[in-house]
């Protein structure tokens, strides 16, 4: 019985067989795949301005540090205090130094502790910080604009961008690497003849593409995430940025990894818009607490332990 039940079913099949492979019946044509380039990849045929004309990296000697929630009057830590917050221009799309985590949904890394711990010095709470996502290419006219009080984005000191915003002392130093599939290859610098190398507009990262003794293209997007997508969607060959964005790419795409000797450096800085000498100090005084009160090491052991031992935090030069 189960079988002349199970006969209707079989011939209700094979009759929907035989009308799919009518030719009667219109067919599709297959659509073509689509890999859409990330938005604004875009060629950079220049050099920026070299580097020759200031000390870029020395900054104003730190002011004493006052007690939380009692910045001197007239001050612009005072100002920031009576606002309540105080507004910090970060990253959300670079893993270990500033990211949203997917399972939070909170901003992490590096420098959005580094952020805190200015929030701390300032309220004697590191809640006390209103971050907001800027793009590398946003962080100048951010500041100027005062859209934020800080700018704490992987944001080198360059005498370039000191002509329109001011820098504290150095709170992390990196080199600049390449990385490209572990099957591209390119295993270092000199491998990128003819090659297409993306970076992110608004960094440092293309000056030292342009001193390699050969012609290859330049392209830059928005985030270093846009760098990942078009890498994996062929796009551009490499990427080139400091070590530590190159490794929280990699923690993203195990199929990458870093190659090569160092073509450049980056000496991270907190950006301040211009005319701030005493704020400036203040977050310099920060910056040594962090130095010698452990935080610095506490932090980097959080967010970039997977890059190694600790190097310490790097030296500053202050001057008047």
């Amino acid at each position: 019985m189960r079988a002349r039940a199970l006969a209707p079913l079989l011939g209700a099949v094979l009759l929907l067989g035989g009308c799919a492979a009518d030719s009667s019946v219109p067919q599709t044509n297959p659509v073509a795949l689509v890999n859409p380039a990330p938005p604004e990849l875009t060629p950079i045929t220049s050099a920026p301005q070299a580097e020759t004309d200031c000390d870029a990296e020395t900054s104003l000697r730190p002011g004493p540090l006052p007690q939380p929630g009692a910045m001197p009057a007239g001050s612009p830590m005072a100002a920031i205090v009576a606002n309540g917050r105080v507004r910090v221009g970060v990253d959300q799309n670079t893993y270990l130094f500033g990211f949203r985590n997917p399972t939070t949904g909170e901003l992490e890394g590096f420098d959005i502790d580094v952020a805190r711990e200015i929030a701390y010095s300032l309220f004697g709470d590191r809640g006390k910080v209103e971050l907001r996502s800027v793009t590398a290419a946003e962080r100048i006219t951010a500041l100027r604009d005062r859209q934020v009080d800080l700018i704490v984005r992987t944001f080198s000191a360059t005498c370039q961008r000191r002509r329109d915003v001011d820098f504290s002392g150095v709170y992390y130093r990196a080199t600049q690497l390449i990385a490209a599939p572990r099957t591209s290859g390119i295993r270092s610098a000199a491998d990128l003849a003819g090659k297409r190398v993306c970076v992110a507009t608004g960094t440092t990262a293309a000056g030292p593409l342009f001193t390699l003794p050969f012609r290859l293209t330049v392209l830059g997007v928005t985030n270093w995430t846009d760098c990942l997508a078009a890498l994996q969607q062929g796009h551009v060959d490499a990427i080139s940025a400091d070590a530590p964005i190159l490794y929280g790419l990699i923690a993203q795409d195990r199929h990458l990894a870093v190659l090569g000797d160092s073509i450049g450096s980056g000496a991270y800085a907190v950006g301040i818009a211009k005319n701030n000498p005493d704020l400036v100090r203040f977050v310099n005084g920060v910056i040594e607490r962090l130095r010698t009160d452990g935080s610095w090491e506490r932090i980097y052991a959080t967010h970039l332990s997977q890059l190694g031992p600790s190097p310490g935090p790097p030296a500053t030069r202050y001057g008047e």
